[in-house]
C-alpha cells in the first residue's frame, strides 16, 4: 500500500463533506507530473489531504476506493480521477510550518514542489505525519 498527499481549496473538497458523505470524486488534475502520481495510485492507498488557502494543512487521512479511472467530465483521455473514502481526521493538523521544521517533512515534495497538487509520501513521512497529528505540541522528534 503506498501512500500520497493530495491538495485541494476546502472550498472544493472539504473533509466535513467527505465524512457526512462517505466518499466523494476528486477531480481536475491536468499538470502532467500530477497526472503521473494520480495514475500510479491503487485502491486501498492512504491519501492525507492537505488544505490550501488559509489553513495550509493535512486535515485528514482518507483511502482510494478503487483504482483511477478516466475523467468522465472531460473528452482528454489522459485526465483520470479517484474516488475517496473517509478514514480520520486528524486530531492537529499538520501545518506547512511543522513540516519546514521537521527533517523527515522537509523532504516532501510539498516543499520542493509546491505547485504539485498530488506527490506520493514514503513511509518515513507518513509516519511522522501521523506522529505529528497526534500531538498537539507538534513532532517528537
Amino acid at each position: 500500500m503506498a501512500a500520497y498527499l493530495v491538495k485541494t481549496e476546502p472550498t472544493e473538497h472539504l473533509f466535513a463533506d467527505l465524512v457526512r458523505e462517505g466518499h466523494t470524486s476528486w477531480s481536475g488534475v491536468a499538470r502532467a507530473p500530477a497526472l503521473v502520481h494520480v495514475s500510479s495510485m491503487r485502491g486501498g492507498d492512504l491519501v492525507a489531504v492537505y488544505h490550501c488557502g488559509r489553513a495550509k494543512a493535512v486535515v485528514c487521512i482518507a483511502e482510494l476506493a478503487r483504482d483511477p479511472y478516466r475523467d468522465p467530465a472531460t473528452t482528454d483521455s489522459n485526465r483520470v480521477v479517484i474516488d475517496l473514502l473517509a478514514k480520520r481526521t486528524l486530531s492537529h493538523p499538520v501545518t506547512l510550518a511543522e513540516f519546514r521544521d521537521d527533517p523527515v517533512l522537509q523532504a516532501c515534495d510539498l516543499l520542493r514542489q509546491p505547485r504539485l497538487s498530488v506527490m506520493p509520501l514514503t513511509d518515513a513521512q507518513l509516519r511522522r505525519l501521523l506522529a505529528a497529528s497526534a500531538s498537539p505540541a507538534g513532532h517528537d522528534r
